[in-house]
């Protein structure tokens, strides 16, 4: 199976309803929260995009002067959440909604990316290049990325945005190619360091994406999607004693990450943790008590309890 690159880079500002189909993202639920920057100020024009993992679709608001926003008439089940304003990393999120209670707000703070001025001209840039990501038309994406950095060279954090074009198209040494040069200007950049090790896993070189997934420091990474995927990644290369550190600080820093509970249950599971992966998974359903995974839970707990 191979792994999604992570989508981090520079996205259009805009309110945007999305209609696929007949709607099945639509139901009873609510959910809403605030986005801040890193000085606890609201973010106004935050693009929040929610993604119905049973539907496959979903829909999109933004954030209003006082950073608020609000997803109204949604179904329960899992939703994947894209936080995203140009100027700033994007952040995603992981949450089960439930359609018989009330949600909690989720809160987030987005991080600037320094030294990067962004005119109207580059905007429409990356509006117009994002859109033609979002329709799949990689090239044409690429060659608009490519005259933003033609025409603003200190734009480097939209070599993300080529490497993931590139990456869409399975062309990994391309899109390894992108991703260093952002790492020469950010050598740091978690992001751009798991793309890179997610092009080796893909190529079929499981020990150099884990050296690269390993130059992370650890004591160093609070985000909570970050965190999983890199114990994701451990987890899927059998690094079990590696995942569980992953997994254990993601919930630490996402208490209702479904995904994050569900993954570190298994990984107890697999190092004979078996009080450890009760505990995971009690946690997993004072969420999540009603989909076909908690069903799944419930199934692992029977059978952990009998033991």
């Amino acid at each position: 199976m191979k792994r999604s690159a992570l989508m981090c880079g520079l996205f259009m500002v805009l309110i945007v309803a999305l209609f696929l189909g007949a709607q099945d993202w639509k139901g009873k639920g609510r959910l809403g929260g605030r986005v801040l920057d890193e000085a606890g100020a609201p973010l106004e024009g935050v693009r929040v995009k929610l993604f119905s993992l049973k539907a496959q679709e979903g829909l999109e608001v933004k954030t209003d002067r006082s950073g608020r926003w609000l997803a109204a008439w949604i179904r329960s089940g899992g939703w994947n959440i894209d936080f995203e304003k140009i100027g700033y990393a994007p952040k995603k999120l992981s949450v089960e909604i439930s359609e018989n209670k009330k949600n909690p707000d989720i809160e987030i703070a987005l991080d600037k990316i320094e030294g990067l001025i962004i005119t109207d001209e580059m905007k429409d840039l990356l509006t117009r290049g994002n859109e033609l990501f979002d329709a799949k038309d990689y090239a044409g994406a690429i060659a608009v990325y490519q005259n933003i950095l033609a025409k603003y060279p200190d734009a480097y954090p939209v070599h993300m945005n080529i490497g993931n074009c590139y990456f869409a198209q399975e062309k990994y040494d391309l899109a390894e190619e992108s991703y260093l040069k952002l790492l020469e200007k950010d050598p740091k950049n978690a992001n751009a360091i798991i793309a890179v090790g997610n092009c080796y896993a893909n190529r079929g070189n499981p020990e150099k994406a884990l050296e690269w997934y390993g130059k992370i420091e650890f004591d160093k990474i609070n985000d909570p999607i970050v965190l999983f995927n890199l114990g994701t990644n451990y987890y899927n290369n059998a690094k079990f004693e590696d995942a569980l550190k992953f997994y254990q600080k993601a919930v630490e820093k996402q208490k209702d990450s479904t995904d994050a509970l569900f993954q570190l249950g298994l990984t107890c599971l697999n190092l004979q943790k078996n009080a450890e992966a009760i505990a995971a998974f009690e946690d997993y359903l004072k969420v999540d008590a009603d989909s076909a995974r908690a069903a799944q839970v419930k199934g692992f707990l029977e059978y952990l309890r009998k033991k």
